[in-house]
């Protein structure tokens, strides 16, 4: 555990010292920052490309700059959560060539034989990757055979720190902003202003695991049980279970959330852009956040292969890659875009985040089926109220 944490430290430095995400319109102009360098050769496949991505996810302009160089026709939809994709994946089917898992589902995607091996040898821009973000994600994808890293960042506390000040009077900010949405004390407080969680058992309930002490990725239904019990006493002071965080926070409807610290930056980019004068803020909880990291996986049943490949190769390239972290706000597994990263933007502790805070939080991991079953259960059940 301490080795694959200096390793992805090491990384988190790296790119310091140098330095789910919006979907691009079909009519869109090429920005000038996309690289001209030409894609994979010509192909005899059917020039289409069909994609699978979370909401909110691409930067303006990328798949409209992708199909004027290639001429490949991309279809370009989105899921809201891990769950929805994988239960895609297992019917089979999917009509989708690429699909974008976090590596905590797609291990189990691996083993199942939903995801097919990539060729290496038509993705020459694998050489920008950082070998230290690949090493950890040999834990989902031994030997970095299936999968290439998308972005990554971490699930946290969001607060607009306006309205969360105003609700807590005189109370001080906890030392552990896992407080604001896990404690009593706190939710009664913020409910007037909203609270929001990811509506999502595999963002909440490993969070909720790691706050009463329990391994954030526990096999045992017990420890499910315990945390299910923690948070059945904030349920009532829960406003809403959003797939659409961004939105949710940026347009006021939450003044707390458990979110993803990348929506929580785009929602005070968003916030802004709106005239608002609130000031919203990715936490970083004294005990840690929950670290994941999103990954584009080619389907067993892909129709275009080579399209596929043309469009990893074309995402890897540093222009595209440092543009996704300087409009999305998410991190990136490129060493190549390091230094075509914005300075507001590499400067952000919750985007780029400080060795030293690094080391207190939550790596990837996996989950037994049976665990699932027992996270799905808990969920449900203080989803429901009961």
């Amino acid at each position: 555990m301490n080795k694959y944490l200096c390793t992805f430290a090491l990384s988190a430095l790296v790119l310091a010292a140098c330095g789910k995400k919006e979907e691009a319109p079909a009519a869109a102009a090429a920005p000038a920052a996309v690289a001209s360098a030409p894609a994979a050769p010509a192909n005899i496949e059917e020039k289409v490309l069909n994609i699978y991505n979370w909401p909110d996810y691409i930067p303006e302009g990328m798949i409209a700059a992708f199909e004027k160089e290639t001429g490949i026709k991309v279809n370009y939809d989105t899921f809201e959560t891990n769950e929805a994709l994988h239960a895609k994946l297992v019917a089979g089917n999917t009509g989708y060539d690429l699909v974008v898992p976090g590596t905590v589902f797609a291990k189990p995607q691996i083993e199942g034989g939903l995801l097919q091996p990539l060729d290496k040898a038509k993705i020459k821009n694998l050489a920008n990757l950082d070998p230290a973000l690949m090493a950890t994600m040999t834990k989902a994808d031994p030997e970095n055979k299936h999968l290439v890293p998308w972005a990554w960042s971490f699930t946290t506390v969001g607060i607009n720190k306006t309205k969360v000040e105003k609700a807590l009077g005189g109370m001080p900010m906890p030392e552990n902003a896992w407080d604001l949405v896990f404690n009593p004390k706190y939710t009664a407080k913020l409910k007037s202003c909203g609270i929001a969680y990811l509506d999502s058992p595999t963002e909440i309930l490993p969070v909720a695991l790691h706050y009463i002490g329990k391994d954030a990725y526990s096999n045992s239904s017990d420890d499910y049980k315990e945390a299910a019990a923690m948070l059945a006493k904030v349920r009532k002071d829960v406003r809403l279970f959003s797939s659409t965080m961004i939105d949710d926070i940026a347009g006021g409807k939450a003044c707390a959330a458990i979110g993803w610290a990348g929506d929580i930056n785009i929602a005070a980019g968003r916030a802004k852009e709106n005239g608002s004068k609130d000031v919203i803020e990715a936490l970083l909880p004294s005990t840690g956040a929950l670290i994941f990291i999103d990954s584009i996986g080619l389907t067993k049943d892909a129709k275009h292969p080579n399209n596929a490949h043309a469009f990893i190769d074309f995402y890897l390239r540093p222009d595209n890659a440092a543009l996704m972290t300087n409009e999305m706000n998410y991190n990136t597994g490129n060493k190549a875009a390091v230094d075509k990263i914005k300075p507001e933007i590499a400067s952000n502790k919750s985007i780029f985040v400080d060795a030293d805070y690094f080391g207190k939080m939550i790596p990837p991991s996996s989950f037994t089926n049976e665990a699932r079953e027992s996270m799905a259960n808990a969920y449900n059940a203080f989803k429901k109220g009961k």
